[in-house]
């Protein structure tokens, strides 16, 4: 069976946001498949690309997110094999893609998102898109984005041709974010690694982006890793090293984790999938077991009194 053929009462699905595709509430993020050492310390081969989107299909999970920089092409490509090995696109499955700047030049502007989303609908083997974000903003300014034939425009001609079903902004900065969010141009937003344990500087854009009834997604809840692996065997935060008062705050988290039994990574998931303001959790996933054990996570019971502990762990003293 795949996932359209599955219903599992663990991970209903709902609308995201106003763009009204049907998700769950865990989204897998492919960034990992398309083969990145120099983000993620570690390679993944063709082969285990392919076989982890294969579980990832026949998976409860639904919802798959992606972008042209992943690999400069490479995620997608792959994922483009593995829907060419299904016969197309699973029904009820939803595919978001970002839009981005050429890598090699740095050229962010309209006919550059151009090139990427044709490059985008080659390499997946579609005729049209889902959903299709602005990706990384914080490479270009918000004026140079929003400009007539620049890189906000582009996506939101295709949408009007059909190539592009809906479109939103997916970056780093929140006050940037907030900006784009506040143009009501946009029916999807993207935070990443700025809603975690230890980091709640995206609360504004969720208000906001909740408020305005965008999809919203929160991926990284575990900062690139040590909040699933621990401080001592992962101290990494956004994809570079952590500081001392985050590895402080993820040992004291690992300890009250300890005490009452619970994973690192459930209470990490968890803290995002348990938010209403939050549609979907972008998890990045590198390898087959790794989808079974996202669905254990999401699903661990965790006790009221360790939520009450993690915030004390992560307040200032």
């Amino acid at each position: 069976m795949t996932v359209a053929d599955k219903d599992d009462p663990r991970f209903p699905r709902h609308p995201y946001g106003m763009t009204g595709l049907p998700v769950t509430t865990v989204c897998i993020g492919c960034a990992p498949l398309g083969d990145m050492p120099d983000t993620f310390t570690y390679s993944v081969s063709e082969a285990r690309a392919l076989e982890t989107l294969q579980a990832v299909f026949h998976s409860p999970f639904n919802f798959l997110d992606t972008a042209a920089s992943y690999g400069d092409g490479e995620s997608e490509r792959r994922i483009g094999l593995a829907l060419k090995q299904m016969g197309g696109l699973p029904q009820g499955v939803v595919l978001g893609t970002k839009a981005d700047r050429d890598l090699k030049t740095g050229e962010y502007t309209g006919e550059q998102f151009k090139r990427s989303v044709e490059r985008s609908l080659r390499l997946l083997g579609l005729s049209r898109l889902q959903l299709v974000y602005v990706h990384d903003p914080e490479h270009i300014t918000f004026e140079a984005a929003m400009a007539k034939g620049g890189p906000v425009e582009v996506l939101l001609d295709y949408k009007r041709q059909g190539v592009i079903e809906h479109v939103g902004v997916a970056g780093g900065p929140i006050d940037l974010m907030i900006r784009f969010v506040d143009t009501g141009m946009f029916e999807a937003v993207i935070t990443h690694n700025r809603y975690t344990l230890i980091d709640r500087s995206a609360e504004p854009l969720l208000d906001l982006a909740h408020r305005r009834g965008l999809g919203v997604s929160n991926a990284a809840p575990y900062g690139s890793g040590i909040l699933a692996k621990g401080a001592a065997a992962y101290p990494r935060y956004m994809y570079g090293q952590a500081s001392e008062e985050q590895i402080e705050q993820v040992r004291r988290i690992e300890a009250a984790c300890a005490r009452h039994g619970v994973p690192l990574a459930a209470a990490a998931l968890q803290f995002s999938l348990r938010d209403p303001r939050v549609d979907t959790t972008i998890i990045g996933i590198s390898k087959p077991e790794r989808v079974a054990e996202t669905e254990a996570l999401a699903v661990q019971p965790i006790p009221d009194e360790l939520w009450g502990e993690i915030e004390a762990a992560v307040s200032p003293a």
